[in-house]
């Protein structure tokens, strides 16, 4: 210690904790359910770096555990450095611990302890081998008072230790002068920690699954492995196996046809298209094998979305049709960002000076800077789509009713300051004077039409400036159907729902197999006869009125978003819904009776007699 050390231990009494115990529990709380693999596995990683020699990882049924109790327990087994007894009580027993060198971007001392201690109050084990001598400690949780610490052995001499010696019986195979063992016993003696937690995906596969799909890479040298069919007799190769864990970007180099790189804003797009093959169903119960999306950091993944809402975010970064087959992964750039790309304590989340990642912004760049092999793949995903020429035929229909679309900014109230100015109800709306009785403001600059200072819309006309234009935008969004049968609608994605609404790209996709809409076709066909051609007119003229209905409720729906603080953005979320754009179409009396004339119009007279 210096001496500058010791003057300051003198003039400063330092903060202690006082309920350790409920800090990891508390912060245990943070940690995903599988996250103590990840953090076992990477001190295993960190441990084989040390050692200076190639090494291996197997995560198995200890034997030792099935041998006496005839249970079966987890455990991690590394062939890296090893730790000696005093070192196992200085960095297991201590909260903020770490062999390691600690940093608020690499090593944080706590990882295993809450991810680990928290989910095994019967204990974690470690035995470790240094040099060829092997030591034992058991962490534990007192259930009387709450505590986490580590138990004391009480030796062949009567004196008590935190750490036994142990025989080389326990040492696995793999581990010869060095090495370490992590056993979790969970919660009780008779617990299988083999056995997968409730709602975790792939239960016979669980650690393979999430440690696949979690690690990106692994060194080129170590070897991970996993056991999987643990419940089957040992002698069965085909289902009691040893699998070797490659992470993801080994998948995706086997499995995709085409890969690159896109560079964004301090972050570089990882991307593939799959292949078309069974691969992509076949091989999901051990890795992510169909489209998704995450971010990447250290060889990590992060905040990975799959299935429906990896879709969403495919989307979100244009990937509009195809997504089942599409794969990115965002990469800060670690040496532009230094310190300010890092993790929550617990390490479920990657921050960005302290805040969430900005995928809205990767989102809308990579939407501008899309590849052209992946252009071209969206596009010829989207030929199979339904295209119809509905388009112009329901803008004709409210062209003479479209200012009835445009919603004031402004609610009408008897106590309000402000009177709307009806020829000035576009988006937004404006006020068109300020009442008498209202406290004074800034005068307004001549020429100008309304708006004020810090107005929600900041691009009005200026008095000055550079010469431009008004730019109107489109409020009708593109449309196409999509559906099972052509492959324009993946399995799960809108699901007995009409319709999902993609707001980046103003693409309004209908669900062509959709029961309702189904229902309605076969109601009509019957109607009217089933003749030559029938079913295909009935077809058309159904799918143009629900068409018609679900492009209403969007135009009606993004005229109200951020017209008050009634409705926020997260409101307009839920307002324009798949959920939400199933209940448009619902209703029936003016669907019928619209579908019904136009049909008469094309086919003549309805074949049934309807009563009344």
């Amino acid at each position: 210690m210096t001496e500058k050390q010791r003057q300051s231990d003198d003039n400063l009494l330092k903060m202690q904790v006082d309920n350790v115990g409920f800090l990891l529990d508390r912060l245990g709380r943070d940690c995903h359910p599988l996250q103590f693999l990840r953090e076992l596995t990477q001190n295993s990683l960190e441990a084989i770096q040390r050692s200076g020699e190639p090494g291996q990882i197997i995560w198995d049924v200890e034997p030792a555990q099935m041998i006496l109790n005839d249970v079966q327990k987890l455990c991690i087994i590394d062939s890296g450095c090893g730790m000696t007894g005093d070192e196992m009580v200085k960095f297991i027993n201590q909260l903020s611990a770490s062999i390691g060198e600690q940093s608020f971007s690499e090593n944080y001392g706590v990882g295993a302890k809450i991810a680990a201690a928290t989910r095994n109050h019967e204990g974690v084990v470690y035995m470790s081998w240094k040099n060829g001598q092997g030591s034992m400690i058991h962490l534990q949780r007192d259930s009387d008072t709450g505590q986490y610490g580590l138990i004391k052995h009480q030796k062949k001499d009567g004196t008590y230790s935190s750490y036994l010696l142990i025989d080389d019986d326990l040492k696995h195979e793999n581990i010869k002068d060095h090495g370490t063992i992590v056993v979790l016993l969970g919660n009780s003696p008779d617990e299988s920690t083999m056995t997968a937690p409730e709602r975790v995906p792939s239960p016979s596969r669980w650690v393979s699954k999430y440690l696949n799909t979690r690690y990106f890479r692994f060194p080129e040298n170590v070897t991970v492995r996993a056991r999987e069919g643990w419940d089957f007799p040992s002698a069965d190769k085909d289902r009691n196996v040893l699998r070797k864990l490659m992470g993801q970007e080994g998948y995706l180099k086997r499995h995709s046809e085409k890969s690159g790189t896109t560079e964004l804003t301090n972050a570089t797009a990882h991307w593939w298209i799959l292949k078309d093959e069974p691969a992509i169903n076949n091989n999901s119960g051990y890795i992510e094998s169909a489209g998704h999306i995450a971010a990447l950091y250290q060889n990590e993944l992060y905040e990975i979305a799959s299935a429906r809402r990896g879709m969403r975010k495919l989307q979100q970064f244009g990937i509009t049709f195809g997504y089942r087959f599409v794969v990115i992964y965002i990469e800060p750039h670690k040496d532009k960002l230094k310190d300010k790309i890092t993790t929550n304590t617990a390490r479920t989340m990657l921050l960005l000076e302290n805040e969430n990642l900005p995928w809205g912004d990767w989102a809308e760049e990579f939407r501008e800077k899309m590849p052209e092999e992946l252009k071209a793949f969206v596009q010829e995903k989207a030929a199979g789509s339904a295209s119809t020429d509905h388009s112009k035929s329901i803008r004709d229909r409210l062209k003479d009713i479209i200012d009835l679309y445009k919603i004031s900014r402004y609610r009408p109230a008897p106590d309000g300051t402000l009177l709307i100015d009806s020829d000035q109800l576009v988006r937004g709306g404006r006020p068109s004077k300020e009442r008498e009785s209202s406290p004074s403001k800034t005068p307004r600059r001549s020429g100008r039409k309304g708006g004020s200072a810090g107005s929600l819309y900041s691009a009005f006309e200026k008095d000055s400036g550079i010469p431009g234009e008004k730019i109107t935008p489109d409020p009708f969004p593109e449309t196409t159907w999509v559906t099972i049968e052509n492959g324009t609608r993946a399995q799960g994605y809108l699901e007995d729902r009409a319709a999902g609404y993609i707001e980046e790209s103003n693409l309004l996709q209908i669900n062509a197999d959709f029961r309702v809409f189904k229902d309605m076709i076969e109601f009509f066909t019957k109607e009217f006869g089933d003749g030559p051609g029938v079913r295909d007119v009935v077809h058309d003229v159904v799918c143009a009125w629900f068409e018609q209905a679900l492009v209403e409720t969007v135009i009606g729906v993004q005229a109200l978003q951020g017209t008050s603080k009634e409705w926020t953005q997260d409101y307009y979320t839920v307002a324009i819904s798949e959920e939400a754009l199933t209940s448009s179409v619902m209703q029936r009396y003016h669907v019928i009776t619209s579908v019904r004339r136009e049909l008469a119009n094309k086919l003549g007279p309805s074949k049934i007699k309807r009563a009344g």
